[in-house]
């Protein structure tokens, strides 16, 4: 469950730790004191979008932080599989930081995360069912999202999809072989063009490289010649001097001479002694050079035209010789796909028919699934309804089937009828927003236990509804309570005499600006914000009205 919760510079709310508890926890506030901020405060924690309008004005960053207890053994199963550590009964600590500039900052248990892990690592801890989810209903696309959600259907759904997925890959691949002869011939015809062009000039890799290093030691032969000469002269020397290696030679007898008094010397002599090899060596590569070297002005010109054949092909069909190897391997591959269409739109065929074979199966069973799903749905919203106040409303699920798609076949719709002898008709044509607010209350709290999740928050999703009805809604959301943490933001007194806990949002002005502060109310402080919301003072008269509404509640 959500045990604590801490806002700093959120909107209005400066600070404020919020202690919440097992069973039902209530919020009440005169509208504009901040109630719906406590929402988006939660809604970042759990991972979702967050806007830097969040930030209150004048301040840099705002934080929100959350301490959830009591988790099941396989959500701390999956925490730790997300790569967070978690001892067995050690609280799960969620922060979120805002900054004004729209960057975010999340942790998890004080290691680092992102807004992904934090909706992985929340999910099944809240589900939040808000002030306009009963629009939804309004929506038939959503309606088919219900009977899955309640039926645990995903898994099928998936399979499905798989499915269908392949089977769409399969049509779009049939329809790009299936093209009218001429544009098969023309598209042929310039395949082969390009495969021919690239065959022909026998492109190796790594040719471009090497005819441009030989190139450059051809245009400068004249040049490399004179010093390759005078490399060789130093080295050799010449009629009034000696060379490198005579005089290395020399300078290593001499110090072979030092060393049998000056022991130190004698690493020195063995060192001019290698260097010495060494220079023998540069001498027979110079020499090995010169050979080789010579200006071929007809090779050069070979060279020039190879390479503005390879530089004409690049233009053409790639940046290198890699490249342009890489062009003519697709197309190759492309005109054997044209050349044996025949043969691979057989073989598509039979693979589609397959798939749809494997999906149509499939469908059949999700409908079937659905079905069942639906009729037991529709059987327990019926009976939440009877508990609030609408006991002779019937539901029904039409289910029609029809071509597949990403869904499945199925197109499935609530039809109502509110009173006995009615038939049935679309919600958006008889249900008021009263009505509506009740029937999703049924529907997200009968789908809600088959989801399990530890809290459950519902934003004034008593819109509408007052009377007897609101104090069915109360006595329902405190039996829902028994199982699972519930938070309620509301404005009816009916339902807030049910919490087991109470917290009363306000306002207040300080130099200028607006606080928000959240208070725990005690009996006293509750007997005056059911008075409150009942009658907008605290009289006699409406303090012992709302006493006997809270002592009636706790019964």
């Amino acid at each position: 469950m959500l045990s604590q919760l801490y806002i700093n510079n959120v909107a209005v709310i400066s600070k404020a730790t919020i202690e919440l508890a097992q069973g039902l926890n209530v919020f009440t506030g005169e509208t504009g004191a901040g109630k719906t901020i406590l929402i988006h405060a939660i809604h970042s924690i759990l991972g979702q979008r967050v806007s830097k309008d969040l930030v209150r004005s004048g301040e840099d960053r705002a934080v929100v932080a959350a301490t959830f207890e009591q988790l099941s053994p396989q959500h701390r199963q999956q925490i730790r599989e997300l790569g967070f550590d978690l001892e067995e009964e050690e609280p799960l600590l969620i922060r979120r930081e805002i900054r004004a500039d729209g960057k975010s900052v999340c942790k998890i248990n004080g290691q680092p995360a992102t807004a992904a892990l934090l909706r992985e690592a929340t999910r099944g801890l809240i589900h939040i069912h808000g002030q306009h989810d009963s629009q939804q209903l309004l929506d038939r696309d959503q309606h088919l999202e219900f009977v899955d959600r309640f039926g645990e259907l995903q898994e099928d759904l998936a399979a499905y999809r798989q499915v269908y997925d392949a089977l769409q890959r399969t049509h779009r691949e049939m329809e790009g072989l299936q093209v009218d002869e001429s544009q098969k011939a023309q598209t042929m015809d310039l395949l082969q063009y390009q495969i021919d062009e690239i065959q022909q000039a026998q492109l190796v890799p790594g040719e471009e490289e090497e005819l441009q290093e030989q190139r450059k030691v051809m245009k400068n032969a004249v040049h490399i010649s004179e010093l390759l000469s005078q490399c060789r002269e130093l080295l050799e020397g010449g009629e009034e001097s000696a060379g490198l290696r005579s005089q290395m030679e020399e300078f290593a007898a001499l110090l072979e001479q030092l060393q049998a008094y000056l022991t130190p010397l004698s690493p020195w002599r063995e060192r001019v002694e290698e260097f010495s090899y060494l220079l023998q060596d540069c001498q027979e590569e110079l020499r090995d050079q010169m050979e080789a070297l010579e200006f071929d002005p007809q090779r050069l010109e070979e060279m020039e035209d190879r390479l503005d054949e390879i530089h004409r092909l690049q233009r053409k069909y790639g940046p290198t010789v890699e490249e342009i190897l890489s062009f003519q391997e697709r197309a190759q591959q492309q005109l054997d796909q044209i050349q044996f269409s025949d043969e691979t739109l057989q073989r598509l065929q039979k693979q589609e028919q397959d798939l749809q074979a494997q999906a149509q199966e499939l469908a059949q069973a999700l409908s079937q699934k659905r079905a069942q799903a639906g009729k037991r749905l529709v059987q327990l919203v019926e009976q939440e309804l009877a508990f609030l106040e609408m006991p002779h409303v019937r539901l029904t699920l039409a289910q029609r089937r029809g071509t597949l798609g990403p869904k499945g076949q199925d197109t499935v719709e609530f039809l109502i009828s509110t009173n006995p002898g009615e038939a049935p008709k679309p919600l958006e044509k008889i249900a008021s927003g009263g009505e509506l607010s009740r029937i999703m209350l049924s529907l997200e709290n009968v789908i809600s236990q088959q989801d399990e999740v530890s809290t459950s928050i519902f934003d004034e999703v008593d819109t509408g509804v007052s009377g007897r009805a609101a104090g069915k809604i109360g006595r329902k959301l405190k039996e829902v309570s028994r199982s699972r943490q519930v938070i309620v933001v509301t404005h009816l007194a009916q339902v807030a005499a049910f919490g087991d806990q109470h917290l009363y949002i306000y306002k207040e002005v300080r130099d200028g600006r607006t606080f928000t502060q959240v208070q725990p109310l005690d009996f006293e402080g509750r007997k005056r914000e059911l008075a409150r919301i009942m009658t907008g003072d605290a009289s006699e008269i409406s303090l012992k009205n709302a006493q006997e509404l809270l002592e009636h509640a706790q019964e």
